[in-house]
């Protein structure tokens, strides 16, 4: 069950309107990193949870404070967008808000959604459930999620930077805070399933079945050896099972591909020696039914 609070988690107010911030401000709500991401993401892997009951309850607990951050960043962009709708061009140079409608703010502010938030990014697409994962293997999943908030830190700082409104950066503020709380939650649960079953996922495959000869060998696929120095280059793996190996000068290992030739009816290519002229083919019983 759900209910709504309405108050917001934290303020929303910019100090003067802003219709071409608004534009940018999207892409934190509609992106593929922003907070209707990882409200998606989030939501769905904790209703999907078979683990413990606290990985469903931590789960569900950031999931549901992105949905404030969402009701907090389309409340921020409905602001910013007051006094927005433009009149005749005569007036822009008057009006920094009207101006803005006729230069980089995004039209469909204005003219689908009522100088409202919409659920795209900032330049206008839409919102997808591809952006999310929820795959049922928890160890996967907070890796994809801490992911997911580094890269909605790292835009949201971005955002900061480009605008002075103190208000609208109060708000980024926050929200910088709490994406700096949930990438340590997300690390220290990475830590501790790690802890348990292992680094690499999943951890319940029979490892005898993978190729062992190669599972720890680094190869040297490009120009240069500057990779030979790294960490994951010698010494023993993270998942303690064995030691990186680095291979100079990798070799083919399989075989040269050869592909049979397509049926006729499948009008291919041949081989030259299977080609038909023409003639051949007019006599072919095929071509007259």
């Amino acid at each position: 069950m759900f209910y709504h609070i309405k108050e917001l988690q934290y303020n929303a107010k910019p100090s003067q309107p802003d219709p071409v911030y608004a534009k940018k401000l999207q892409e934190i709500l509609g992106g593929q990193y922003g907070e209707m991401s990882v409200m998606m993401q989030y939501l769905f892997q904790g209703w999907n949870c078979r683990a413990e009951d606290k990985y469903r309850d931590m789960i569900l607990d950031i999931g549901t404070e992105e949905i404030a951050h969402v009701e907090m960043i389309a409340t921020m962009i409905a602001q910013l967008l007051d006094g927005a709708p433009a009149g005749d061009q005569d007036q822009a140079a008057q009006d920094p808000a009207v101006e803005a409608v006729l230069g980089g703010m995004n039209p469909q502010h204005a003219i689908v959604n009522g100088l409202g938030a919409q659920p795209n990014d900032s330049v206008g697409y839409p919102w997808s459930a591809r952006y999310t994962i929820a795959s049922g293997n928890l160890l996967a999943d907070f890796r994809a999620n801490l992911n997911a908030e580094s890269q909605g830190r790292l835009q949201v700082c971005r955002l900061y930077e480009m605008t002075t409104d103190p208000g609208v950066r109060d708000m980024l503020s926050f929200l910088i805070a709490r994406d700096t709380m949930h990438q340590n939650q997300w690390m220290a649960a990475i830590e501790e399933l790690e802890q348990t079953q292992g680094s690499v996922v999943p951890s319940t495959f029979n490892q005898q079945y993978e190729k062992q000869e190669v599972s720890y060998s680094f190869m040297n696929y490009s120009e240069g050896e500057e990779s030979r120095v790294g960490r994951w280059a010698s010494g023993q793996t993270l998942d303690g099972q064995g030691h990186f190996e680095y291979i100079q000068n990798p070799e083919a290992m399989g075989q040269k591909p050869s592909l049979n030739p397509a049926p006729d009816y499948m009008h291919g290519t041949p081989p030259l020696e299977m080609r038909k002229t023409p003639a051949q083919r007019q006599m072919d019983p095929r071509m007259h039914i």
